[in-house]
């Protein structure tokens, strides 16, 4: 796949950009001064990040097998892709079911630069990259690569993993989880991560003066009752809406144990019915 039409010179270095200090809190190497500088403004104020980046990340791993062995899933659309970090999430649903497919969307420049990563699919199954905004759903939905590698007249594991926080309230987020969820047919489950203040409220009180100061790192984080809205009319995989630690842990699962207010996120899987 090639960069359809970008260059280095659409990828602004100068400023930290959320999807290169997410893979900087992974231990990634696919960023630059200023989203160094940025994250670790963050890491000053939110000492637990990197810990909840992992955490994230572990519980995208184990819901996405629970998926594929349980629910049966074999299509995954994944909005937000982010900068790919092995295993990326074809690589843990092939490994279980090869034939299984997966679109990823994602909007920033440097993330379609590495899309050839993403799209190192097995023979049996299908990986696409799709060039498209969260925030404008229908430019994913109406996208042809999304209709040449989805059937989406059958069921779809939607996965919005720590995207949503990057959504202010004026793009109104609640409507675009609905269209995209209003796509996919019964049958279909959403993946879900969010940061919350509401475990540990202080630092969240000083992660936003980092934000009102005009960082580019801020993140618009919920409380339950806004996150439960993202599943209006769905039905909870148990246990429900929880930290991503908690969610169904697995022998030996690493960060089993870590508090919950240094993770400071929910998760959770439903179904639509």
């Amino acid at each position: 796949m090639t960069a359809q039409g970008f260059s280095a010179d659409d990828i602004d270095t100068s400023r930290p950009h959320s999807a290169r200090m997410y893979d900087y809190f992974l231990g990634g190497k696919t960023n630059y001064e200023a989203d160094i500088q940025g994250a670790e403004a963050v890491i000053s104020f939110w000492p637990g990040v990197r810990t909840g980046a992992r955490v994230n990340r572990a519980f995208m791993h184990r819901a996405s097998r629970w998926l594929v062995r349980e629910a049966g899933i074999r299509q995954f659309l994944d909005v937000g892709t982010g900068i790919p970090t092995e295993p990326n999430l074809h690589q843990v649903v092939q490994a279980i079911a090869p034939e299984a497919r997966v679109v990823y969307a994602d909007n920033d420049p440097i993330v379609l630069r590495y899309a050839q990563a993403l799209l190192r699919s097995t023979p049996e199954g299908r990986t696409a990259y799709l060039h498209a905004d969260a925030t404008d759903p229908d430019s994913i939905l109406n996208h042809p690569e999304l209709h040449e590698n989805l059937d989406l007249s059958r069921p779809v594991g939607l996965s919005l993993n720590a995207l949503l926080h990057y959504i202010s309230d004026e793009s109104r987020p609640h409507e675009i989880v609905a269209r995209l969820v209003d796509a996919i047919p019964s049958g279909s489950y959403l993946t879900l991560t969010h940061c919350t203040p509401d475990l540990d409220p202080e630092t969240w009180e000083r992660l936003n003066s980092l934000s009102m100061s005009g960082s580019a790192a801020s993140a618009k984080a919920r409380t339950r009752e806004e996150i439960l809205r993202f599943f209006d009319g769905l039905e909870f995989v148990e246990p429900g809406l929880t930290v991503p630690h908690r969610w169904r842990p697995e022998p030996d699962q690493p960060l089993a144990d870590v508090s919950d207010a240094e993770v400071s996120l929910y998760a959770a899987v439903a179904r639509k019915p």
